[in-house]
């Protein structure tokens, strides 16, 4: 797309809708343009009938349980994303955090968003605690301490709720798979944004962990993602769009929304040579038993 293209920030066209519906399994309404009813209404337009609306903090995750609240449509997670943690404990500037700057909290009160993490899980329309784990891009090596600690106690925390565990896993897959082991995962665990490759596919795959593609399953150098794709089984697969981010191609960089869906639908369908109609039903299933709704 030429850089002074007027549409480069524009809103992609709805897709041709999907004939089976299927569900986002993992979006953040909050940081999209437009009212939620928008975004739900555009989405069912073209069969995507169910989103998952995931919290990274705080405010976000009281947001997504009030919204799931008020929606059947919507379904919330809750958590602190891996970023958040050590932000709240050192004030570190790269971390997660839609409040700006903060000073630094210290463990006593990482322990106090913890609480309220664990308090929000308990709600009914709350069906995962996530998106948690461990980010290695963002977060340098002083912050491990604090991402492992949070992610350890949002593991517990949606064990005893009996809720989904939605695993956020960027540069940092062999220590989230090691913690999982330790820790023991909860009988529903969803990789998120599935960064890995055919080999950790399989490795989820014998685990029971399910793995959700979003818009970079795409994208010309993700070869990687679609080997994974197609080796995972299929009651296994989910799609989401983590939206606003990972637009799908054509229109990577533009913004992007649940209503985005079938294309990821398509192209996994694609990769896996079966018809589209299958895997979105497989999809819609997966979705529904991987969070409980």
């Amino acid at each position: 797309m030429p850089a002074n293209d007027p549409d480069k920030h524009a809103a992609p066209p709805l897709p041709d809708p999907l004939r089976v519906p299927v569900a986002d399994s993992h979006t953040h309404l909050d940081m999209q343009s437009g009212t939620v009813e928008e975004a739900l209404a555009k989405a069912a337009s073209v069969g995507v009938t169910t989103v998952v609306q995931v919290g990274c903090d705080l405010k976000g995750s009281r947001w997504a349980a009030e919204t799931a609240a008020a929606y059947d449509a919507v379904h919330a997670t809750v958590a602190l994303h891996p970023n958040e943690a050590p932000r709240i404990v050192h004030g570190d500037p790269d971390g997660w955090s839609r409040q700006g700057a903060r000073e630094p909290g210290g463990q006593a009160a990482l322990d106090d968003a913890l609480a309220e993490i664990d308090r929000l899980a308990g709600l009914p329309q709350v069906k995962g605690v996530g998106e948690t784990g461990l980010d290695y891009f963002r977060t340098g090596p002083e912050g491990k301490d604090a991402q492992e600690r949070s992610f350890r106690a949002h593991i517990e925390i949606a064990k005893r709720h009996g809720k989904a565990l939605v695993i956020h896993d960027r540069e940092a897959h062999a220590d989230v798979l090691r913690v999982l082991k330790e820790e023991g995962a909860p009988e529903r665990t969803v990789f998120h944004c599935y960064s890995g490759d055919a080999e950790m596919a399989e490795i989820c795959a014998s685990a029971g962990y399910f793995m959700s593609f979003a818009g970079n399953v795409t994208f010309k150098n993700a070869q990687n993602l679609r080997d994974a794709v197609a080796v995972a089984p299929l009651e296994l697969l989910l799609v989401e769009t983590d939206a606003p981010f990972l637009t799908p191609a054509p229109y990577r960089g533009r913004p992007n929304a649940p209503y985005l869906v079938p294309i990821t639908v398509r192209a996994m369908a694609e990769v896996r040579g079966i018809d589209e109609d299958a895997l979105a039903t497989a999809l819609g299933a997966n979705t529904a038993r991987a969070f409980g709704y």
